[in-house]
């Protein structure tokens, strides 16, 4: 999943009706746009003349590094019934690789339903406000790496990720320490120009760690992630693992946030779990952070994600039950009597064997018997 796409069917429109799983006012469009990673509900009307028409769906890119597939891919949408098909059938036609323009208008367009039956809750007091960069970065000073190979990283607020070698998730839950820090910035440590053409080499060194940002249960978030041309740039599709968010606003060039805020949707913004970042460009997003967890966000490039450009949420526990994670029960039974569990018990996942058990939180047992049935007391 490298790139996002601009889809056509020729001669033909389509009624564009939902969006990562949530409904939109209906528009009609002769293209769309959808970025990797993301869902796009969109309904074909049969109603030109019996042929053979192409649908087909071209590369959007103004990556600076790297090239990009600038072909065309095809399919045949076939009327049934007597016709004779032009030869060949009928393309669509498609904006260019670059037009930001057109995909940034697309996606301005995607608005919720917002009325009795579908309601929304846009949080309106923000508590917690956070400026993300979104950069490509080189590791080496004057990108020149010791053994001369050209190499790319990829930073959130320039730091580029480093993955740990035990899960962030295992290590909150069973509280090892020293596996990730708590102190991820809320905004870059350097504010410059981020839609310059020109920075000094330096600019593009990353700091490298392994940083989360700590949220409170319920607490009301608007981050603002804002594009750069650092190593000439690119876009990013963002994705927020266990939440969906607000599109509220977005536009090109640097945020402003006397100005910008002035004109978010705060109506009718429609709810998504991915998101297209313009290279020269900003997306401002809202939500409540009302699922307790370790939550992963990254850019949807794979290479992009490989080089760095991730970062994870940790919502802390609430005060009742519904608003905490979710504890497994454990219940200690020798191997011997692990050995003569039935199959039926093991098919359904109900053993786990001790050294699975010891890698998830170091407990020394013979076998653990988890029943998703019982109620979760604590460990």
């Amino acid at each position: 999943m490298l790139d996002s796409l601009f889809f056509s069917v020729a001669n033909h429109t389509v009624t564009v009706v939902g969006t990562d799983g949530s409904y939109l006012k209906p528009f009609e469009r002769s293209f769309i746009f959808i970025t990797t990673g993301q869902t796009v509900d969109v309904l074909l009307e049969a109603n030109q003349s019996p042929n053979h028409y192409y649908m087909g769906a071209s590369v959007y890119s103004t990556a600076g590094i790297g090239a990009y597939n600038n072909s065309t891919t095809t399919a045949i949408v076939e009327y049934n019934g007597n016709c004779t098909p032009s030869l060949p059938p009928v393309l669509p036609d498609l904006p260019s690789h670059s037009d930001t323009g057109a995909g940034l208008n697309f996606t301005a367009s995607l608005r919720s339903l917002a009325d009795k039956e579908h309601p929304i809750d846009v949080p309106m007091e923000i508590n917690t406000h956070l400026f993300y960069t979104l950069s490509m970065n080189a590791p080496c000073k004057n990108r020149s790496c010791p053994d001369g190979k050209i190499r790319t990283l990829a930073t959130v607020n320039n730091i580029s990720f480093i993955n740990p070698s035990i899960d962030i998730l295992q290590a909150y839950y069973c509280c090892i320490h020293g596996v990730y820090g708590t102190n991820f910035p809320d905004v870059p440590e350097f504010v410059f120009d981020f839609t310059a053409d020109y920075y000094p080499m330096d600019w593009e060194i990353p700091q490298l760690g392994t940083k989360v940002k700590m949220l409170d249960y319920n607490s009301t978030v608007e981050l603002v992630f804002q594009g750069t041309t650092l190593l000439k740039g690119s876009d990013h599709p963002m994705h927020l693992h266990g939440f969906q968010f607000y599109v509220v606003g977005l536009g090109m060039w640097n945020f402003d946030k006397d100005k910008d805020p002035l004109m978010y949707n705060l109506v009718d913004p429609p709810l998504q779990n991915t998101i297209h970042i313009p290279k020269d460009g900003w997306v401002a997003i809202r939500f409540t952070a009302k699922n307790p967890g370790v939550w992963y966000m990254h850019c949807h490039f794979d290479r992009h994600m490989v080089w760095g450009m991730d970062m994870v949420f940790i919502v802390k526990d609430g005060e009742s039950p519904e608003a905490k994670i979710k504890k497994v029960k454990l219940q200690y039974i020798s191997n011997d009597s692990a050995r003569k569990a039935s199959f039926k018990k093991r098919k359904k996942g109900l053993m786990k064997k001790a050294s699975e058990l010891t890698t998830l939180c170091g407990i020394d047992a013979g076998a653990i018997v988890y029943s998703p049935y019982d109620s979760q007391p604590e460990i």
